[in-house]
């Protein structure tokens, strides 16, 4: 048996998220059940680098299987992009060391949310509208308190099964683009909803709701309650996974 190291992206609209569950559809049993089609329809358990939940998407997603050797990398990528539906897209693989691990071994992720200022009938999907207006410099300024190592149980989904709430964030900042603008932070680790919990209260920011130097204090509180409610899944991208 060989480790494979595979990069790809997905829409994760239709899907009940990442990883494998009873009853719903998630981006791990589509890949799993498509990869053992190739191998007498045994399924080889894949190792991902991480859980999207439901409706969220991957711009650059890695994942790593053990699998019989195989005579073609090149001839493999091809025939599982030719039976993989349009949602899931595989832009690589390589093999890797056996003590090669897809979660363990990332040392940076980071996501983007994107938000649409204007209706726009074809992004949907992907981003997230605001028609009320709201102020950038704010919700960067508020941006500056997440970056360090902390405690971010305000900005967490309740009752999960992690060990510890504390997460080192990189980088935190708003951009501007072409529909809007977006939101794009880094960091070693994050918790579930983490990320559109955090859009959700730097939007309050931007809507004069919060001030933003209300913000180390939302985290001190280390309740969910003390921060905003989660903005929609379709606007999130997990971005870029780094090693």
């Amino acid at each position: 048996m060989k480790r494979y190291f595979f990069e790809i992206s997905y829409k994760g609209t239709k899907y009940f998220g990442w990883q494998r569950q009873p009853n719903q559809l998630s981006v791990q049993e589509v890949l799993e059940e498509t990869i053992g089609k190739l191998h007498s329809n045994t399924i080889y358990p894949l190792v991902g680098c991480g859980r999207t939940d439901t409706g969220v998407h991957a711009h650059h997603y890695v994942f790593h299987i053990d699998l019989p050797e195989m005579a073609s990398i090149e001839q493999m990528l091809f025939k599982l992009n030719r039976m993989l539906p349009d949602s899931i897209v595989i832009h690589s693989i390589k093999e890797v060391n056996n003590d090669f691990h897809a979660r363990f071994g990332a040392t940076k992720r980071t996501y983007r949310y994107f938000i649409h200022t204007q209706k726009n009938a074809f992004i949907t999907e992907s981003s997230t509208y605001v028609a009320a207006p709201f102020d950038l410099d704010k919700m960067n300024q508020a941006a500056k308190h997440l970056i360090g190592t902390q405690d971010f149980t305000s900005l967490s989904k309740l009752h999960t099964d992690v060990k510890t709430n504390i997460c080192t964030v990189h980088s935190a900042k708003w951009f501007t683009d072409e529909n809007g603008v977006y939101f794009e932070i880094s960091a070693d680790r994050f918790l579930r909803n983490m990320v559109r919990a955090t859009v959700g209260t730097l939007l309050d920011v931007g809507f004069g709701k919060i001030q933003p130097e209300n913000l180390p204090a939302i985290l001190e509180a280390k309740n969910r309650q003390a921060a905003s409610i989660s903005v929609p899944s379709g606007g999130l991208f997990l971005w870029k996974v780094e090693y």
